[in-house]
């Protein structure tokens, strides 16, 4: 009786060491869930006995679970097929843009090539395709080399990608500048043949107006004479059109502006308040016509030699007709129409004017110390600056000179002397015997002989027929 208990002991003691080290075996991860789970029919059993274990032992251990580092092999397979896949797509991509850019400019040898690409990495997606459905693993030396070489294939392909597309880009902009290249000398064929054809133009009008007889003495024809006080008026136009819009952006009160200029004027439209402004710049320009310096200097007139003095004002208009004033200001700054642009543009060009549109004077003390600024500006008064000079060259070229003349504000309208410089517009008292009023000149006439060239002006208290 007392040696079956012993024995009876000695296995119960054999089965809980067997059983700890099944536990701590478990506790660290070495068998599956499968296999850990004890069957119900000894589950009781097992209890008690660890329960008596647990009493009995006194250098119990507590031992930690720990996760498990294996992966699943078909998921690290599927990622590795998705990162081929993506870097398959890469590929195609980068091959087909290739051949794109190979088509221009068409190149058989590079079309060919990237032809073969793309039927190759089509190739490639179709084993893959092949792959996914037989649901076998890629050869590849391991999952995660693999994984991270897909991965580089792709990035090398968007790189090949963007290779491709700037080259595509950089022979674009060298088309596009060889373009600009051809435009550009396009256009200065263009100007230079303008340029020679303006200046023939100009030698044959000029031969049509001037005559030389026997006695090498000038005559000159009033039809040359009003095409360049055509070009001196429009030049003035211009230069108004300019003084009006920096006004405006200056905020200048211009309804303030033109009724100090000409007060008491009653215009047919608002807007025939330019012509005040315009008044303004021809009046002043104009100044002085009847000198032969413009009274810019203090020498005498040359009453001594009359017909050599026309030879020399002729000889001035063709010298100054063919140049550009800032080629003649260059030479000489200090010359006869140096001086008179200096003049005229301190008489045009208030202070406070040029202070509202520049916001200093520096153009102003330029001129006054004796320069000619290089600005937009002074370049656009130069465009004036040299007809009306053209106009006073020639007009004392003529025997007897041209003369000049201008119509005071009141008097009777004539259709002899004068032009109304606006059109469609009648009295607005319409009594009967009242004749148009001149409310102020314009743009001055000249007499050239027994010929009349009308001077321009506007018509004080008239309405515009529409």
């Amino acid at each position: 009786m007392e040696s079956s208990q012993a024995v009876k002991g000695a296995n119960i003691t054999d089965i809980v060491h067997k059983f700890a080290r099944v536990c701590r075996l478990r506790s660290i991860g070495v068998f599956s869930e499968e296999n850990q789970r004890p069957s119900s029919e000894n589950s009781s059993d097992v209890t008690a006995i660890s329960k008596e274990t647990d009493d009995n032992e006194n250098e119990s251990q507590k031992v930690y679970p720990q996760p498990s580092d294996e992966k699943n092999p078909k998921s690290e397979a599927l990622e590795t097929l998705i990162s081929k896949l993506f870097a398959n797509i890469s590929a195609l991509k980068a091959a087909y843009v290739e051949l794109q850019a190979a088509h221009m400019p068409y190149d058989p040898e590079k079309i060919q090539k990237a032809d073969m690409a793309v039927i190759g990495e089509l190739k490639n997606l179709s084993e893959l395709k092949h792959s996914y459905r037989e649901k076998e693993k890629p050869p590849t030396c391991s999952d995660e080399d693999s994984h991270l070489l897909a991965e580089i294939q792709e990035q090398q392909s968007m790189l090949k990608t963007y290779e491709v597309m700037v080259k595509k880009f950089q022979a674009q902009i060298q088309s596009r500048d060889l373009e600009l290249e051809k435009l550009r000398e396009e256009l200065r064929e263009a100007t230079e043949k303008k340029g020679k054809l303006e200046k023939t133009l100009r030698q044959k009008s000029f031969k049509d107006a001037v005559g030389y007889v026997s006695n090498e003495s000038l005559t000159l024809t009033p039809q040359f004479f009003i095409s360049t006080v055509q070009a001196a008026a429009k030049a003035a136009h211009d230069f108004t059109k300019l003084i009006i819009n920096m006004m405006k952006t200056a905020e200048w009160d211009l309804d303030a502006a033109a009724n100090s200029i000409e007060p008491g004027i009653l215009y047919a439209k608002r807007a025939h308040k330019k012509y005040a402004f315009e008044s303004y710049v021809c009046q002043r320009m104009f100044s002085g016509f009847e000198n032969e310096n413009f009274y810019v200097t203090d020498s005498l007139p040359a009453i001594l030699d009359p017909e050599k003095q026309r030879h020399d004002f002729m000889a001035q208009f063709q010298d100054m007709q063919s140049r550009d004033p800032f080629d003649v200001l260059a030479i000489g700054p200090d010359c006869l129409f140096g001086k008179f642009c200096h003049s005229k543009y301190l008489h045009i060009v208030h202070p406070k004017m040029e202070e509202s549109f520049f916001g200093n004077l520096d153009q102003r003390n330029h001129v006054l110390n004796g320069g000619h600024p290089r600005t937009p500006f002074y370049q656009a008064f130069l465009k004036l600056a040299k007809p009306v000079w053209l106009v006073h060259r020639l007009a004392f070229c003529f025997d007897p000179k041209v003369n000049i003349y201008q119509v005071r504000k009141g008097t009777d309208f004539s259709e002899v002397y004068m032009e109304s410089i606006v059109k469609n517009v009648e009295l607005a008292d319409n009594s009967v015997g009242l004749r148009p009023k001149v409310g102020f000149t314009v743009v001055p006439g000249f007499r050239v002989g027994k010929t009349i060239i009308q001077c321009q002006v506007y018509l004080t208290g008239m309405k515009s027929i529409e």
